[in-house]
C-alpha cells in the first residue's frame, strides 16, 4: 500500500507491528531481569542457603547467559542474512523465550538448578529475539531520515509495556488475596506465566505484517549456518573497513556500559543506603514511565539535531545523575534520580540504534546488528567491576558509584572522534 503524503511511519501497519515487539518482550526485561527473578532467586530458589553463595550462584547464572549470547549474536546475525529468515528466526527466538520463562513457574521451592537452566534459555531468546528484531528496522522504514523516530518509537512502547505488566505483577505480590492467589510466592511464580503470555500475545503483528527483503541468492538454514562460520571470523574484518562504525562500536561499548551499570546497580545502591524496598520498586515503575514519553521526544530531537548530538546530551545527564548519586541522602533523591534517568534512557539506547542503523551496509544488517548486540552484552561487564574494586579499595559504595563516570567520560571522548571520522569520510 502506498504512503499517503505527509503521513507518519509511526501509522504504518509494518512499523507499529515491528515496535510491539518491544512492548511484548520488555516485559522479561522489566518483570523477570530486573525485578522478580533476582529477589525470588535467592529468596526462593535457594532457601536456606548462605546470602553469599547464592550470590555467587546467581553471578555465574548472568554470566553464563551474558557470555553465551555475545558469542552467538554474530553468528545468528549473519545466519539471518543469508538465509532470509529474520522473521522466522525471530518467531523461534520468541518461542523458546516464552516456553523457558513460563517454565520456571514449575521450578518449586530450592530448585536453583531447573531456575538457572531455564533463565538461561528464556534469556537466550530475549536477546536473540532483539538481534533479529533490531535488524527488521531497515525493513519497515522507507527511508534513514525515519530510522531515528522508528527506534525511538520501539523503545517508547517497550518502557510502557513493560511497566504496564510489571506494575500488574508488583499488585499481585502486595495483595495476592485481592487476585484470588494463596501467597506473594505463587504470585511471583504465576508473574512468569503472565509474562510469557504477554511476549507471545504482542509479538504476533510482527510475524503476520512484518515483510524482510530477501538476499539476491538465499540460502537454506544449514547452508546458511555451515557459511556463517567463515563469515563470522570475517565479520570483524569488514567492521574494520567501515571506521567510522569501528569508532562508534568502540564508543559505544564504554558509555552503554556505565547506562547498563547504572541499571543493574542502582538498586543495590539504593539498598545499601538504607532506602526501603518499597521505594526502590516505585522507583523503578517510575522511570518505565518516564522513559515513554522521553524516548519518543529523543526520537523527535534526533531527527533534528542529529542522532550524536542526542546521544551527547543524554550522557550529559547521566554524568550530572551519577554526581548527585553520589550525594544522594534520602528516598526523594532516588526517585528524583529515577525520573533523570528515564528521561534520558530510552533515548540514549534508540538514537544508539538508529545511528549505528544508519552506518550499517544493507546487505550485511544482520551480521552487523549481530555484532553491534555482542557489543552490548559484552559490556555489562567493566562497569559493575568498576564499581565493585572501587568500592572495595576505597571502602564506599558513593566512591564506587561515582566510577562510572570513566566509562561516560572516555565514552564521549571516542562518540566524538567517531562523528569526526564520519564527517571526513563523508567529505
Amino acid at each position: 500500500m502506498a504512503r499517503k503524503k505527509g503521513q507518519s511511519p509511526l501509522f504504518r501497519r509494518p512499523v507499529v507491528s515491528w515496535a510491539l515487539y518491544d512492548w511484548a518482550n520488555s516485559a522479561f526485561a522489566t518483570t523477570v531481569m530486573a525485578g522478580f527473578f533476582p529477589v525470588f532467586f535467592k529468596q526462593y530458589w535457594n532457601v536456606g542457603v548462605e546470602a553469599s553463595v547464592s550470590t555467587f550462584r546467581l553471578g555465574v547464572a548472568n554470566g553464563a547467559a551474558s557470555l553465551i549470547i555475545a558469542l552467538t549474536a554474530p553468528l545468528l546475525g549473519t545466519i539471518a542474512d543469508r538465509g532470509g529468515i529474520r522473521v522466522r528466526l525471530l518467531l523461534l527466538a520468541t518461542v523458546l523465550g516464552a516456553a523457558a520463562t513460563g517454565g520456571l513457574y514449575l521450578a518449586g521451592e530450592g530448585q536453583w538448578q531447573l531456575a538457572v537452566a531455564l533463565y538461561l534459555v528464556a534469556s537466550l531468546g530475549f536477546w536473540s529475539g532483539i538481534t533479529f528484531n533490531d535488524a527488521l528496522i531497515l525493513d519497515v522504514a522507507e527511508s534513514k531520515d525515519e530510522l531515528d523516530l522508528i527506534s525511538a518509537y520501539g523503545y517508547a512502547l517497550g518502557y510502557v509495556g513493560g511497566g504496564l505488566l510489571f506494575a500488574v505483577n508488583v499488585a499481585m505480590t502486595l495483595k495476592p488475596e485481592f487476585f484470588g492467589l494463596a501467597s506473594a510466592a505463587e504470585a511471583v511464580r504465576l508473574s512468569f506465566v503472565t509474562v510469557a503470555a504477554w511476549w507471545i500475545l504482542f509479538s504476533l503483528p510482527v510475524f503476520l505484517f512484518v515483510r524482510e527483503g530477501k538476499p539476491a541468492a538465499p540460502l537454506g538454514l544449514l547452508a546458511a549456518a555451515r557459511s556463517s562460520f567463515g563469515e563470522l571470523k570475517a565479520t570483524v574484518t569488514h567492521v574494520r573497513r567501515y571506521r567510522p562504525l569501528l569508532w562508534f562500536l568502540l564508543a559505544y561499548w564504554l558509555y552503554i556500559d556505565g547506562v547498563n551499570t547504572v541499571i543493574k546497580m542502582a538498586v543495590d545502591y539504593g539498598l545499601s543506603l538504607g532506602f526501603p524496598e518499597e521505594s526502590l520498586i516505585v522507583a523503578l515503575l517510575l522511570t518505565q514511565f518516564v522513559a515513554f514519553p522521553a524516548a519518543l521526544a529523543f526520537g523527535w530531537l534526533g531527527s533534528r539535531i542529529g542522532a550524536v548530538n542526542g546521544i551527547f546530551i543524554a550522557i550529559a545527564v547521566y554524568v550530572a545523575a551519577t554526581i548527585g548519586a553520589y550525594g544522594m541522602q534520602s528516598a526523594t533523591h532516588f526517585y528524583a534520580l529515577a525520573v533523570a534517568i528515564g528521561l534520558v534512557q530510552g533515548g540514549i539506547q534508540s538514537l544508539s540504534r538508529s545511528y549505528f542503523g544508519g552506518l550499517v551496509p544493507v546487505e550485511k544488517r544482520g551480521e552487523f546488528f549481530g555484532f553491534y548486540n555482542m557489543v552490548g552484552k559484552f559490556s555489562a561487564v567493566i562497569g559493575p567491576t568498576l564499581v565493585g574494586v572501587t568500592a572495595l579499595v576505597t571502602g564506599s559504595t558513593r566512591a564506587g558509584i561515582l566510577s562510572v563516570l570513566l566509562l561516560f567520560g572516555v565514552g564521549a571522548i571516542l562518540l566524538w572522534q567517531a562523528r569526526r571520522v564520519a564527517a571526513t569520510a563523508q567529505n
